[in-house]
């Protein structure tokens, strides 16, 4: 084992490897909530920088956005964000000249509550950086961390940076490509896609009326999300070989399968030239923990962006291990000890394996052309549609808002 002087070592509570939404998130709620913990956020980039993303878009949950108002974030965002009042499913073939409304979901889980806010994740991440910086959190900038090992007391982590630092806990929030869960030796189960999303973000001319349009074409889902004013959000998944070509097509090709997946109900349509792609992946770390490790977000699990639920369920990361550490540091334990981490590993268990298997489900039955599976699902829908208990139910669940949601997802303070 390397040794260091003491001098050559530094101090705090917790290191958040990770300076996206996620990672930022969990900071922010330690910090808000205790003052006094000592806590860094390793990020990649600069603490002045927002994302350089900016083709990608978000559906804030009803819980998602009761936490950011808690962490007094949302009052930044909420004059970009988009309310989504209602969604409508079709199930299509490309050429279709009309894509039948098979399902509906409209309504507000409260007055004046919808179930979900589009946010653009610029503005996301600019408000949870600036209040982090309200809060005085520590940021090590353009570093990643490069190696650490547990010891009974702490973990010794090495950054890219030559600093060394000692933490009672370090927090992979770093993304789905991270390697630190391979190097703390936890094992994932995986699952490569067919398929890539497109993401790009257009403008139109007649308004969308805050409506959110699925459909579901034999290549993949193709989501219509409302942004802010006369624009959407566009996640197109393809064939791996089929987004290739379109990532490279000049403009005039790609506006026009464009408009031929979305009609012209929206009036002319105008697309500013930005797109990027997403190879997608079903992940799942058998375990999300070790002692003083632990994995959040992407990290721990990445799932089908069929239902738009990735980063909510990324938050509830966030807000579930927020709660947990600042319960066990006000009983004066150990924040790194396997005892609370356990907690944290068994509450979100259950819900991110049923997310991530009925997502793959849901994108298996539908991303195909096969006839009887096309009646199958057709029929369902329709039925569905004439439920209203079931469809306030699936509301519900879309908002987040759920009997054993973390206390920040409630909209409670920790």
């Amino acid at each position: 084992m390397t040794s260091y002087t003491d001098q050559t070592i530094k101090q705090c509570d917790l290191i958040i490897a990770g300076g996206a939404a996620v990672g930022l998130a969990l900071a922010v709620a330690l910090k808000h909530a205790a003052p006094e913990l000592r806590i860094n956020v390793v990020d990649t980039t600069s603490q002045s920088s927002t994302s350089t993303k900016n083709t990608q878009a978000f559906a804030l949950s009803a819980a998602s956005i009761r936490m950011l108002e808690q962490l007094q974030c949302w009052k930044h965002i909420k004059p970009h964000a988009q309310p989504i009042h209602s969604i409508i499913i079709t199930d299509s073939r490309l050429n279709d000249p009309i894509k039948q409304t098979l399902l509906t979901f409209e309504g507000d889980i409260t007055p004046n509550e919808p179930f979900a806010n589009m946010v653009e994740n610029k503005r996301l991440i600019s408000a949870l950086k600036q209040r982090a910086k309200d809060l005085h959190i520590s940021f090590i900038e353009k570093t990643t961390v490069v190696h650490f090992h547990q010891e009974n007391q702490h973990t010794t982590v090495t950054l890219s940076n030559k600093e060394i630092w000692q933490t009672k806990l370090l927090v992979a929030a770093s993304g789905a490509h991270s390697t630190l869960g391979e190097k703390a030796g936890l094992k994932s189960f995986s699952h490569s896609y067919t398929q890539t999303a497109i993401t790009c973000i257009i403008e139109h001319e007649k308004s969308h009326y805050g409506q959110a349009i699925q459909h579901f074409f034999p290549a993949g889902p193709f989501a219509l999300l409302p942004l802010k004013g006369n624009r959407l959000a566009i996640v197109w998944n393809e064939k791996h070989h089929t987004a290739q070509y379109y990532l490279k097509a000049d403009t005039l090709i790609f506006e026009a399968e464009i408009e031929k997946r979305i009609g012209h109900q929206f009036g002319k349509l105008s697309w500013n030239g930005e797109r990027q792609a997403f190879p997608l992946v079903l992940s799942l770390a058998n375990h999300c923990i070790k002692p003083r490790f632990a994995l959040v977000g992407d990290a721990a699990h990445t799932i089908h962006p069929i239902a738009g639920q990735g980063l909510n369920l990324g938050l509830r990361d966030s807000a579930a291990l927020a709660e947990v550490i600042i319960e066990t540091a006000r009983l004066g334990l150990d924040i790194g000890s396997m005892t609370a981490l356990e907690r944290y590993q068994s509450w979100r268990r259950f819900e991110t394996v049923g997310m991530a298997l009925s997502n793959d489900w849901i994108n298996r039955l539908f991303s195909n052309d096969i006839l009887l599976l096309r009646l199958f699902r057709d029929v369902g829908l329709g039925l569905i549609n004439q439920m209203p208990k079931i469809k306030k139910y699936f509301i519900q669940e879309a908002s987040g808002l759920t009997s054993n949601a973390p206390r920040l997802l409630r909209g409670l303070p920790l």
